[in-house]
């Protein structure tokens, strides 16, 4: 009886060390979903890979990229599926938000967490935002400009799409800040880019064939900067142009660092990934309800650039 009583309790031992082996392995894990706008944007992609690489600080958190290639239609059937496959949280980067809004109410509606970032998705209740603030991104550099650009300057301006809140505050910041002050300025070209290098090289090589004389390109991020400096970069008539930008990528900086580029306003995507991550992580364990939050977006300039390359070089973005 006393053996049979001892099997007994071995067993039961055995037991309850089974179930908190199998407790331990069966640990919660908190599907997220990152629909970015556009790996081909040098932000975007910068973002993606700071979103993935923040991630693996959450060993309870499995975080999926998809990119939309800067098309609504994509970017909206991202956010469908990851409904339908009970994703628990979407982190979703517009590429239009008025384009993406109903779908991330449909999402909310259907009790998935989401965050909008860069750009947030302003009044959908229940929703959080993790973003900067465009609108002093653009400030700070046309604050700059007010004093740089010469009188009766010729400039070109460089837009990111319709109807996303970035592209359209950042304008909205260069005409109050800037133009609406200096009606000496002439703008001799201006085009939507779609925050894209490649167009905006293209639109910078007919503005110089029709204009010998421009004085400063005036963009809404760095990719399109860099890509009309590229269209005149081996023409003298264009040495010492004047060019402004937003997010502080690599290239800008460097651009910055070589007397390329004036200035650009930091959207710093380390900072935006961690604050991601660290919300939706408070949102999918149930810390939080809802919340929304900025970053900072400090003037980078041939003055303090120096400090902002040594974080790329951190993150092995400049070698």
């Amino acid at each position: 009886m006393h053996t049979f009583l001892k099997t007994i309790k071995t067993i039961a031992a055995v037991g309850a060390l089974c179930l908190a082996t199998t407790t331990i392995v069966q640990a919660a894990e908190y599907k997220v979903a990152f629909i970015a706008r556009a790996q081909a944007d040098s932000f975007a992609a910068w973002l993606a890979n700071a979103i993935q690489d923040e991630a693996k600080k959450y060993p309870d958190m499995k975080v999926d990229v998809m990119d939309s290639q800067a098309d609504d239609a994509k970017e909206n059937a991202f956010i469908e599926n990851a409904v339908a496959n009970k994703y628990d949280l979407i982190i979703v980067q517009p590429n239009n938000g008025e384009a993406q809004r109903p779908y991330v109410e449909r999402a909310v509606k259907d009790g998935v967490k989401v965050i909008t970032t860069n750009a947030r998705i302003k009044n959908i209740p229940g929703s959080s935002s993790v973003d900067a603030d465009p609108y002093a991104q653009a400030a700070v550099n046309a604050r700059l400009a007010l004093k740089q650009v010469p009188q009766n300057a010729n400039v070109v301006v460089l837009d990111g799409p319709s109807g996303n809140m970035h592209a359209d505050m950042r304008r909205d910041a260069w005409q109050k800040e800037f133009f609406a002050k200096r009606p000496d300025v002439k703008i001799v070209g201006e085009q939507i880019a779609h925050w894209n290098k490649e167009e905006a090289m293209r639109y910078m090589e007919d503005w110089v064939q029709a204009n010998p004389k421009i004085d400063a390109i005036i963009s809404m991020n760095d990719n399109m900067a860099a890509g009309a400096l590229e269209a005149v970069k081996a023409d003298p008539r264009f040495t010492g142009i004047l060019a402004y930008g937003v997010d502080g990528t690599a290239e800008a900086m460097l651009l910055i660092q070589s007397g390329k580029m004036t200035s650009t306003a930091l959207q710093n995507a380390y900072d935006l990934a961690a604050k991601n991550i660290s919300v939706a992580h408070d949102l999918v364990t149930g810390k939080v309800k809802q919340i929304d939050t900025d970053i900072d977006c400090p003037l980078v300039t041939k003055d303090n650039v120096a400090e902002f390359i040594a974080i790329h070089k951190k993150s092995g973005a400049i070698k």
